[in-house]
Order: structure tokens, then sequence, then C-alpha cells
């Protein structure tokens, strides 16, 4: 009688039951599934977590925006210089005189402290653009404006410290180590250049 309740549909399954192992009709892959379908739904949901943390990180779109500047030179007159603003840094744009392109292609290189020829330090040389602070301590030396101060050669001079720079923004006397930096820069056109 016990063979035939073993065999009998809505009999108990026998010893299979008793031990704990598991009836042979999918349950393995159904596991196999929820798993897979719970791992996506935590690496989705953790992502969406996570991104906005990781998106706050990159620059906003005002600073983003400040990465370049556009500088139109055609209202700049020969001799005149503007100071604008680049990265919150203040940029030195002159039209050189053709007396300050002599003065500053003439210096022997072996004279300076950061040896730099005038030529390595413009596009064209009537025009100069360099970032207008010193390189001793960080102060805006003088030098723009033609009422200013302009050093021992002709160029800028930074009065909390006395360095001076010639007509090309070299260091030439003073504690500043560098001549002034020369940013990144093209020309779009004749008269417009990209700072950035």
């Amino acid at each position: 009688m016990a063979e035939t309740l073993a065999t009998h549909p809505g009999a108990p399954l026998g010893a299979e039951a008793a031990h704990g192992a598991e009836p042979e009709h999918g349950g393995g892959k159904r596991r196999d599934f929820l798993k897979l379908v719970t791992g996506a739904f935590a690496v989705v949901g953790t992502g969406a977590i996570v991104w906005p943390f990781i998106s706050s990180m990159n620059p906003s779109r005002d600073v983003l925006a400040l990465s370049t500047t556009e500088v139109d030179l055609s209202p700049i007159q020969v001799g005149q210089a503007v100071t604008v603003v680049w990265r919150g840094k203040p940029v030195f744009v002159r039209h050189r005189t053709q007396q300050d392109i002599e003065a500053a292609q003439q210096v022997p290189v072996s004279e300076l402290r950061d040896p730099q020829t005038d030529a390595q330090r413009v596009i064209k040389p009537e025009w100069l653009v360099m970032i207008g602070i010193c390189t001793h301590l960080g102060c805006v030396p003088l030098g723009q404006k033609p009422t200013d101060p302009h050093g021992d050669y002709g160029g800028w001079f930074c009065p909390c410290h006395g360095s001076h720079y010639d007509t090309s923004g070299r260091i030439r006397k003073g504690p500043a180590p560098k001549n002034l930096v020369v940013p990144p820069y093209t020309f779009t056109s004749d008269t417009q250049i990209r700072i950035g």
C-alpha cells in the first residue's frame, strides 16, 4: 500500500520532501532570474543616487563660459593697453609701439633672469597678451594706464616689492623670479583674439 500512495498524484512526495530537496520543476531557474533582476535594480538605483553627486563636481555653465574670453582689438590704439578678465585673473593686452617692439627684440637673452625672446612671447609683434599678476607674490603690476609708473624698462612696475618688467613683460629687476605669464590665446581674426 505504501507503494501505491507514493505513486498516487495526491500523495506526499516521499523521501525527497522529508529531506528538504527541491522538486525538479524550475525553482532554480526562477531564483537565478530573481537574483539577476534584484541586482540590476540595485545597480540602477545606486547609479541614480550617485550620479547627481558626480555631476555636481563638474564646473557650472557660468564657469565654463569664463574659460575663454573674446577681446575686440579694433578700439585699442597704438600705445594703448586694456585689462580684461579671464578665469578671474587680469589679462593685460597692449598694442605696442614700434619703439616698444624694438626695445623688446634688442635685449640679449643672456641678460634675462627668465630667458625668453620676444618672439616666444607674442604671436604678432604689435600685440602683447599676458596675465597681469606679478610672479613674486601675486600683486597686480602698474603700467596699463599712461599715468602709471612703467618701471626702468618701459613696461610694468610692481610697487609692492619693486619688480620691473620690460615691454615684453619679462622680469628685469627686483625679486620676481619669472616673466609675466602669457596665457593661451589665438587670433580669430585680424582684430579679435580668444584667450583660453
